[in-house]
């Protein structure tokens, strides 16, 4: 008697080729992806770029909430029953994204143990950074708050790997992140730059001597 040998899935593949409710989109920077208050119905993946989301409070007051890179979801609201997107997503830079339909998410969830693993565990680590980005909200004056970005953003769209450079951001948007001024936050980068915790070479380079603002009391 043959035995058939068990098809192994592959998530990497999945997430890259187009299929039955898997569709590839390109956007240029600027594009939204999606807007706050639209129906939330899909799951997106990040193929190649970067996505910022942002929330507009009924005041016109706008915040950043993430910025995402290659290998990220986003959009996972749907999954939970949201019936409308909370947030929007614009693209940073030219973009490649997969774009899963609900159901079919849904079904690969039940389906696919693979799948399922690293959705859910980037979802908990997704968790964890904003339970970290509160605590620094609550806790650290904004001079710190402002490093602790940077930092992370050296490692924008790599698994764990220092990139270093950073996309092309304004102060203006990370003052967003960290909930200050664009003024502040010209301060403390000519602070980071004259300190020589990062230099600007057509793009913002950070070096890790930035971990000093953090660990310095």
């Amino acid at each position: 008697m043959t035995r058939h040998k068990q098809r192994r899935f592959d998530s990497k593949r999945f997430l890259a080729e187009v299929g039955a409710g898997r569709t590839a989109a390109a956007f240029d920077e600027g594009d939204a992806v999606f807007t706050q208050g639209e129906a939330a119905n899909e799951l997106f993946y990040i193929q190649q770029g970067g996505v910022k989301l942002t929330v507009v409070s009924r005041g016109g007051k706008e915040a950043v909430i993430a910025l995402l890179g290659a290998g990220d979801f986003f959009g996972e609201g749907c999954l939970a029953g949201q019936p409308l997107r909370m947030s929007t997503a614009t693209a940073l830079t030219g973009c490649s994204i997969m774009r899963l339909e609900k159901a079919v998410v849904v079904t690969m969830l039940y389906q696919e143990p693979v799948f399922s693993k690293r959705l859910l565990s980037y979802l908990l680590a997704r968790t964890i950074r904003i339970e970290e980005d509160l605590l620094d909200q609550l806790f650290n004056p904004s001079e710190k708050r402002l490093a602790r970005t940077l930092l992370l953003l050296a490692n924008f769209g790599k698994d764990g790997e220092s990139e270093q450079v950073i996309p092309k951001i304004s102060h203006e948007m990370l003052a967003k992140m960290i909930g200050t001024t664009r003024s502040r936050v010209s301060f403390f980068m000519n602070k980071f730059r004259q300190l020589g915790f990062i230099q600007y070479n057509g793009f913002l380079e950070v070096h890790r001597s930035l971990l000093n603002i953090i660990l310095h009391d």
